[in-house]
C-alpha cells in the first residue's frame, strides 16, 4: 500500500490528465481577463483571431515542412512535440477540403485504437457509424489490432499523453471555426461514443480517453467564451450608460448573442458525451476506465460548476464511493476533496452531502489504507464546513488504535484539528489568548480524551503517538510540569488526569528524542538524518533544563504514587546528565539520586522498581566526573541496604512471621539482578535453607526465591566465562550452587507435576519452574563446554526428568483462555504465561540442549492448539530444525501420532461431542500446517522422499490396530498424498489394497469407512496430471477487511440515464456488489479495540467465544459423527 503523508495534493499532482483549462487555452484566457472593459469589440475580436488568421504566415517554414511530412498517427505515437504543428496543418486542410481531412482524422482515431480501417471519401456521408464499428469489432475478434496504450515498448511510452494533447490542440485550433460547424465534432463524437460501447477493451479505453478529454477541452473553450461574454457584457453596459444607440450597441448585442449560442452549443456537446459515454463507462468492467471517468468528472465539476455542479452529476461521485476497486473509490474521494475545497461550492452540495456523508465516514475504515487516508482527509473538509454531526464521529475515533500507522496518523490529525484545536469551530477559532494558555487548553482537552483509556496504558500510548506530531502543547515541557505541580490554582487535576499527564509527559519525551512508543511493523532500527539528530539533541537539552529545576518537586509530590512514579523516573534515561555539571547543579543531581533511592525502598511493584533501577543505572553511566562517582557510591549503598533487608526478611520468616517483606525484597533483588551482578554469596545459602525448611510458603515467594538463585548463577557463570583465569574454587562453588538449585527445582517439578491442577487453572510457580529449568539446561548444555577447561559445567537432564518437565509444561499450555485473560493484568505475566512456557521448551530443542527426538514431536503437536502467538513459537522451532536437517519425516509423523492419540483418548472416554470434534480438527489442521512446509519451486522433487516417508509410515501406523487407528489416514496422511507424484500414489494405493485383500470389511463398515474414503481420494489424485501445478493460496494484500454494517452499492447495468433529476444513494439496478470478506488475520491491536465510541474500548472475549462456538456448532455434529465412525 502506498504511504501518502499529503494524500490529496500528491495524488492530484501525479495525475497525468491535463488540467482544465488546458495549456492550449492558458494564454488566451490570460489575454481575455487582462483586457480592459473599454477595449473595442474589434480589438478584442482581433486578439482572439490572431492564432488562426496568421498561422500560415507566422509558422516557421521548417516546422511546417516537418509537420506536413508526418501523418497524424505518427505524431501521436512517436513525436508528441510535433502535435501543435501537425494539428495546424490538418485544420488548414479541413478548411480547404473537409471530406479528405475528416477521413484522415477518423482513420487516425481508428489507428489509435490499434485497427487499420479507412472510410472511402465518396461514401463518407452515406456510411453508417454502426457499420464501421461492427467492422472494427470484427477486426478485433480476428486479432488484427494492436494495443498501443498498454504497450511496454519505449516508443509508445507517451502514447496516452500525446493522444490527449492531440485532441486538446485540435479543439483549441478549431474554436474559431470548425468547432461550431456541427459537422466535424459531431462526426467525431458519434464514432467516439460508438467505440466506447464496444466489447474490445482497447477500443473502450481509447474512446473513453478521447471522449473525456473532449469534454475537458470543450470546457476550456467554453471558459474562453464565457470570459469573452463577460467582457462584451461589460462593454455593452458601458455603452448603454452613455445612452448611445447605433451600430456599436447593435454589434455588441450581436456578439453577445453569438457568444451565448456558442457556449450553449458546447454545453450540448458536453452533455452528449456525458450521456453517450460517461454514464456507461463509469461502470465499465475495467477499473482503469471507471477511474478515468471519475477523475475527469471531478475536474469538470471544479472547472465548470455552472453546468456540472448539480446533483445530476454529483451522484456519480457518490455512487462510486462503493466501487469494488480501491483505485476508483480513491479517485471519487479525491474528486470530492477538490469539490469541497471550493467554499463557493458548498451551498450547492447540501442534498448530496446529506445522502452520502455516512458512506464517506465508513470509507475512513476502508480495507485499502490509501483509500482510508484520503477518506479521512475528506471528512476533515466536511467538518471544516460543519456538514457532519459530532454524534456520527464515534467510529472514526476508534481508528486511533487501529493497526496501520497511516490510518492512525490521519485520524490523529483529524482529532487534533476538530477536538483539541477546534479549528472547525468558528467561535473557538476566533478566540484569543497567549500561547501558554493555548497549550494548557489543548492539554486539558487531550486529557479528556485519555480518560477513555485510563485503564489501558498501551492504548493511551497509541493515542498519544497519533496526535503528537500535530500537537505542539505536548512539547511544552514547562507547561506540563507546571500542571503536574498544580502551579495554576484555577486548574485542579483529578488523580486519573494526573496519571495520564505523567504518561503523556513520558511518552512525549520519548518521541522528542527519537524513540518509539508503539511497536513498529517492521521492527527495524531507526536511522536518523543529521538534521533529525540535531533536533533530538536540542530537544534532549530542553527537557533536561526543564527537569533540572522541577524534578525534585515532582518526585517529592508523586514518590508514593505507584501509577505516576514509573513514568517520571523513566524520563531520566532520556536526559543529558552532563548538563548537571555544566550548569553547576551538582546538589540537585545528588538530591535526585537520593529521591530515586527512597522511591526504590518505598515500592514493591514491578514498574516502579524497574524504573528506579534503570534510572540508577543510567546515572552511573550518563553522568561525568564526581557526579558519576557519587552515583556509583549511591548504588553500592542501595545494594548493601537491600541485602540487609533481605536478611532481616528471611529471619522474620524463620521466626514464623509474615512472608510479605521477603516477597517485596525478593522482587527488589530480582529487578536489580536483571541489570547488574549483586554480591549475594552470603545470602545464597540462606535462600536454599528457607526453601528446604519452609515448603508451605506462598508460591509467589518461592518463585522469586528460585528466580534470584537462577539470576545469581547466571552472573557467576558470566564472570567465569569472561575471566582469563578460572580458579578451581570458583568453578566448584558455581557447580555447588547450580546443583542446589537443580535439587530445589526437581522437588517442585515432582510436586507440581503430581498435583491435581485445577480445572481451567494455571500455576505461576509451575511456569516459573519450567522456564528456569529450561534456561538452566540451555545455559549448561554440554556442547557449550565440551573440550574446554570448563567441561565440568556441562549438563544434560535425565529422560525421566525431561518427561516430568514436559508434563508440567502441558498443564500450563492447557489452561483456558478465560484464565489467560484473567491473569493478563498481573505482574510478570509475560514471564509465566503460555508463550513463555512454550518458548522455554522450544529453546531446549533449538539450542541442542537435548536431542530433538526427545521433545520436538511433543512441542510440534501443539502447533495449532493455543492461538497465533504459540503457533509462531512452534513455527520457529520447525524452521530451526529444517535448517539443520531437511529430513523431518520422523518428527512430523510422531507429532501427528501424538495429536491423533489425543483425539482417540477423547473419543473413547468423553461424551463431549464438541471436544471430540475439536481434537479431530486439531489433528487435521496440524497435518495441513505441516504439509505447508513442503511448498515452493521444485517442492515435489526436493521433498518427495520426505513426504513419501511420512505417508508410508503413516499408513503403517494406521494399520497397526485396524480399524481403530484408520481415522489417522483421513485426518493426517491424506493431506500429504496430494503432494506426491502419480507413480508414488499408485504404489501407496496398491500397498493398502494388498493389506486388506483378505479382510471382511462388512463386519465393521463404520470402522473401515476412513479406509474407503482414503482409497477414493488416492484414486482421484492418481487420475490428475502428474505435472499439475500445486495450488497456491494467494495472500490478500492490504489491511484486514473489517465487517461492514452497510451493503456495498452496485454500480452496473443501471437502467436510469443521466437525465434523471433525483439524486439517490445508489443506481436503480444494482448488479456488482462490493466484496465483503470476514475478519482475517486481525492484528493484536484489533483485539484491544472494540467499541463504537471511545467510552467502551474492551471487547468481551466471552461473547466472541460464544459466537465462535455457535458458528462451529453446526459443523461439529458432522465432524463428531465422522470421528466416532473412524474411532
Amino acid at each position: 500500500m502506498e504511504d501518502e503523508p499529503e494524500v490529496p495534493d500528491l495524488l492530484i499532482r501525479r495525475s497525468k490528465r491535463p488540467r482544465v483549462p488546458t495549456k492550449a487555452f492558458d494564454g488566451q484566457l490570460r489575454d481575455i481577463y487582462e483586457s480592459g472593459g473599454e477595449e473595442s469589440g474589434d480589438e478584442f475580436h482581433q486578439n482572439i483571431h490572431k492564432p488562426t488568421r496568421n498561422r500560415t504566415t507566422e509558422a516557421a517554414p521548417s516546422n511546417t515542412a516537418t509537420a506536413s511530412e508526418h501523418s497524424l498517427i505518427e505524431a501521436v505515437k512517436m513525436n508528441g512535440k510535433l502535435i501543435p504543428q501537425v494539428v495546424k496543418v490538418w485544420v488548414e486542410k479541413y478548411e480547404k477540403d473537409p471530406k479528405p481531412a475528416v477521413i484522415e482524422l477518423l482513420t487516425m482515431l481508428f489507428e489509435t485504437c490499434g485497427a487499420t480501417y479507412r472510410i472511402e471519401e465518396e461514401l463518407l456521408e452515406e456510411t453508417n457509424v454502426d457499420d464501421v464499428v461492427v467492422a472494427l469489432v470484427n477486426l478485433a475478434a480476428q486479432g488484427r489490432i494492436e494495443d498501443y496504450q498498454s504497450s511496454k515498448k519505449k516508443e509508445f511510452r507517451s502514447f496516452k499523453e500525446n493522444l490527449v494533447a492531440f485532441w486538446d490542440n485540435l479543439v483549441s485550433e478549431c474554436q474559431n471555426g470548425p468547432l461550431f460547424d456541427q459537422v466535424l465534432f459531431d462526426k467525431c463524437m458519434d464514432y467516439v461514443i460508438a467505440l466506447s460501447c464496444t466489447p474490445p477493451r482497447v477500443y473502450r479505453q481509447v474512446a473513453s480517453l478521447v471522449g473525456l478529454q473532449l469534454v475537458s477541452s470543450f470546457i476550456g473553450a467554453a471558459k474562453i467564451l464565457a470570459a469573452q461574454r463577460q467582457t462584451t457584457q461589460r462593454q455593452l453596459t458601458a455603452e448603454k450608460k452613455k445612452n448611445s444607440e447605433g451600430d456599436r450597441v447593435e454589434s455588441l448585442n450581436k456578439r453577445l448573442s453569438e457568444t451565448h449560442e456558442k457556449i450553449t452549443m458546447l454545453e450540448e456537446m458536453m452533455r452528449k458525451i456525458f450521456t453517450g459515454l460517461f454514464v456507461h463507462r463509469y461502470r465499465d468492467m475495467d477499473p482503469e476506465i471507471r477511474m478515468s471517468c471519475i477523475q475527469s468528472l471531478g475536474v469538470w465539476i471544479v472547472s465548470y460548476p455552472s453546468l456540472f455542479l448539480q446533483d445530476l452529476y454529483l451522484k456519480y461521485l457518490g455512487w462510486t464511493l462503493n466501487d469494488k476497486s480501491p483505485g476508483v473509490r480513491k479517485a471519487s474521494i479525491l474528486a470530492l476533496q477538490n469539490v469541497y475545497d471550493v467554499d463557493d461550492n458548498v451551498p450547492s452540495l447540501g442534498l448530496f452531502t446529506e445522502r452520502f456523508y455516512k458512506r464517506m465516514l465508513d470509507l475512513a475504515d476502508d480495507i485499502d489504507t490509501s483509500v482510508a487516508v484520503c477518506a479521512i482527509s475528506l471528512v476533515k473538509q466536511l467538518l471544516r464546513h460543519q456538514l457532519v454531526p459530532d454524534d456520527d464521529l464515534g467510529s472514526l475515533y476508534d481508528l486511533l488504535i487501529d493497526d496501520p500507522p497511516e490510518i492512525r496518523r490521519a485520524i490523529g490529525a483529524l482529532v487534533y484539528d476538530h477536538v483539541i484545536a477546534q479549528k472547525f469551530n468558528s467561535s473557538q477559532s476566533r478566540s484569543s489568548g497567549d500561547e501558554g494558555d493555548q497549550s494548557q487548553i489543548h492539554l486539558l482537552r487531550m486529557l479528556q480524551i485519555l480518560r477513555e483509556f485510563s485503564t489501558d496504558q498501551v492504548l493511551s500510548f497509541y493515542v498519544i503517538d497519533d496526535i503528537w506530531e500535530f500537537m505542539d502543547a505536548m512539547k511544552d515541557w514547562k507547561r506540563i510540569t507546571s500542571m503536574l505541580l498544580d502551579e495554576n490554582p484555577s486548574i485542579e487535576l483529578t488523580d486519573d488526569d494526573a496519571t495520564n499527564l505523567t504518561r503523556l509527559f513520558c511518552a512525549s519525551v520519548k518521541k522528542a528524542v527519537g524513540e518509539r512508543i508503539v511497536p513498529a511493523a517492521d521492527h527495524r532500527k531507526q536511522n536518523h538524518t543529521k538534521a533529525q539528530r540535531e533536533l533530538i539533541d536540542s530537544n534532549r537539552k530542553d527537557i533536561t533544563v526543564t527537569m533540572i529545576k522541577n524534578y525534585p518537586q515532582l518526585m517529592r509530590k508523586y514518590m508514593a504514587d505507584k501509577t505516576k512514579v514509573p513514568s517520571l523516573l523513566e524520563i531520566i534515561v532520556y536526559m543529558n546528565l552532563e548538563l548537571y555539571s555544566l550548569k553547576r547543579q551538582d546538589q540537585k543531581f545528588k538530591t535526585l539520586l537520593q529521591l530515586v533511592k527512597e522511591t526504590f525502598f518505598k515500592h514493591g511493584d514491578k514498574d516502579a522498581l524497574r524504573a528506579c533501577v534503570n534510572a540508577f543505572d543510567y546515572c552511573t553511566i550518563g553522568s561525568r566526573g564526581e557526579l558519576q562517582d557519587f552515583a556509583q557510591t549511591k548504588l553500592k549503598e542501595l545494594e548493601d541496604e537491600l541485602i540487609l533487608k533481605v536478611k532481616a526478611a528471611i529471619k522474620e520468616v524463620v521466626d514464623g512471621d509474615d512472608e510479605y517483606l521477603l516477597l517485596v525484597n525478593m522482587k527488589r533483588l530480582y529487578e536489580l539482578q536483571l541489570k547488574r551482578a549483586v554480591p549475594i554469596e552470603g545470602l545464597y545459602d540462606d535462600i536454599v535453607m528457607v526453601l528446604k525448611n519452609f515448603r508451605n510458603m506462598d508460591y509467589e515467594v518461592v518463585g522469586f526465591l528460585l528466580l534470584n538463585m537462577y539470576m545469581h548463577i547466571q552472573w557467576c557463570l558470566y564472570s567465569i566465562t569472561n575471566s582469563s583465569v578460572v580458579s578451581e574454587d570458583s568453578l566448584s562453588s558455581l557447580i555447588s550452587k547450580r546443583n542446589a538449585l537443580f535439587d530445589e527445582l526437581s522437588h517442585f517439578l515432582h510436586v507440581l507435576s503430581e498435583a491435581q491442577v485445577k480445572e481451567n487453572g494455571g500455576n505461576p510457580l509451575a511456569s516459573r519452574v519450567c522456564v528456569i529449568l529450561a534456561e538452566l539446561w540451555v545455559l549448561f548444555r554440554r556442547s557449550n563446554y565440551a573440550s574446554t577447561n570448563l567441561e565440568r559445567l556441562g549438563y544434560r537432564p535425565e529422560v525421566s526428568t525431561l518427561r516430568k518437565f514436559w508434563k508440567l509444561c502441558e498443564q500450563q499450555l492447557d489452561i483456558s483462555d478465560e484464565t489467560e485473560d484473567d491473569d493478563g493484568n498481573k505482574e510478570y505475566v509475560e514471564e509465566t504465561n503460555r508463550d513463555a512456557v512454550m518458548v522455554a521448551a522450544t529453546k531446549l530443542v533449538a539450542n541442542g540442549a537435548i536431542p530433538k527426538e526427545y521433545l520436538a514431536p511433543d512441542i510440534i503437536s501443539h502447533y495449532v492448539m493455543h492461538g497465533a502467538s504459540v503457533a509462531e513459537v512452534v513455527k520457529y522451532l520447525i524452521v530451526s530444525i529444517r535448517k539443520k536437517d531437511d529430513d523431518v519425516a520422523d518428527i512430523f509423523l510422531e507429532a501427528l501420532k501424538i495429536a491423533h492419540v489425543r483425539y482417540l483418548m477423547v473419543a473413547s472416554t468423553s461424551n463431549d461431542e464438541f471436544m471430540v470434534a475439536k481434537r479431530f480438527k486439531e489433528c487435521k489442521d496440524l497435518a495441513s500446517r505441516l504439509s505447508g512446509f513442503f511448498v515452493g519451486v521444485g517442492a515435489r522433487d526436493r521433498y518427495n522422499t520426505v513426504i513419501l516417508k511420512i505417508v508410508k509410515n503413516g499408513v503403517e501406523y494406521a494399520f497397526m490396530d485396524a480399524p481403530g487407528r484408520l481415522s489417522f489416514l483421513t485426518c493426517a496422511v491424506s493431506i500429504f498424498t496430494s503432494k506426491l507424484l502419480k507413480a508414488d500414489i499408485l504404489d501407496i494405493l496398491k500397498n493398502i489394497q494388498d493389506r486388506t485383500a483378505n479382510v471382511n470389511m462388512d463386519e465393521n463398515p463404520s470402522g473401515w469407512r476412513p479406509y474407503m474414503t482414503f482409497v477414493e481420494n488416492l484414486r482421484e489424485r492418481s487420475l490428475k496430471n502428474e505435472y499439475e501445478k500445486e495450488g497456491t493460496s494467494v495472500r490478500r494484500r492490504g489491511r484486514p477487511r473489517k465487517k461492514q454494517n452497510i451493503e456495498g452499492k452496485k454500480l452496473f447495468d443501471e437502467k436510469s440515464s443521466s437525465e434523471e433529476d433525483e439524486i439517490s444513494d445508489a443506481p436503480n439496478d444494482e448488479e456488482d456488489q462490493v466484496d465483503k470478506d470476514e475478519d482475517e488475520g486481525v492484528p493484536l491491536i484489533h483485539s484491544m479495540k472494540a467499541s463504537a465510541k471511545l467510552r467502551s474500548l474492551k471487547l468481551s472475549r466471552e461473547e466472541n467465544r460464544r459466537q465462535q462456538q455457535a458458528s462451529r456448532g453446526e459443523s461439529a455434529q458432522s465432524t463428531v459423527n465422522q470421528g466416532h465412525q473412524q474411532g
